[in-house]
């Protein structure tokens, strides 16, 4: 990159947020580009109407830009590192408000997931408490496989083919063992089975 020593001219535009900006120079009428890396140890960023000493450089496509600049009246530190461009607060705010609503929806998913947790394993235990409830009471001397072989007969489309529920609730009405494990399992009402095993009208079958 070529350099021209000992320039200098006035700030006539600057972008704060983007950090650059153009200069007029004394020697000439047209604005050379100035990025604020090339303001080094300067205690404050530029502004429009500051006057700047600078060299000029040129990059490989042949266009100038300034380097090695310094804001005239403004003393230079003595590590020479390009100044910081200011954050805009309203971004730094949005930031800070961002990052609030994160922890604060992560906190929340957390609680309600703490408290959900349990109720499921309440209602889980709950209703095996309940199933074993049930079969206790209805059906005390049959085991699960004979109440779901029962159930399975009494369910088949053989049996709903062969019989309709016609209001028949006792043994003496029933026909065969096939008709009361029907009646028993399908149609409401039924007394059938007085000591709740599953199976319908032991002593007449």
């Amino acid at each position: 990159m070529a350099i021209e020593n000992n320039k200098k001219g006035k700030l006539v535009r600057w972008n704060e947020d983007r950090g650059f900006g153009f200069i007029k120079p004394d020697y000439d009428n047209t604005d050379i580009f100035i990025h604020i890396s090339g303001l080094r140890g300067m205690s404050r960023a530029p502004i429009i109407g500051d006057i700047i000493h600078y060299e000029t450089g040129f990059d490989d496509n042949g266009k100038a830009r300034v380097i090695n600049a310094k804001i005239e009246g403004m003393p230079q530190a003595m590590a020479l590192v390009p100044i910081a461009r200011k954050a805009r607060p309203e971004r730094a705010n949005h930031q800070i408000r961002n990052a609030y609503v994160h922890r604060t929806t992560r906190s929340t998913r957390a609680k309600r997931g703490s408290k959900i947790i349990p109720i499921m394993l309440i209602v889980m235990i709950v209703l095996a408490v309940y199933s074993k409830i049930i079969n206790q009471k209805f059906y005390p001397n049959s085991s699960k496989s004979e109440i779901a072989e029962a159930t399975d007969i009494a369910q088949s489309p053989r049996l709903a083919e062969a019989f309709q529920c016609q209001g028949k609730v006792y043994c003496s009405e029933m026909s065969s063992y096939d008709e009361a494990l029907f009646y028993l399992y399908n149609c409401p009402g039924t007394k059938m089975d007085g000591d709740h095993d599953g199976a319908p009208c032991e002593s007449q079958f």
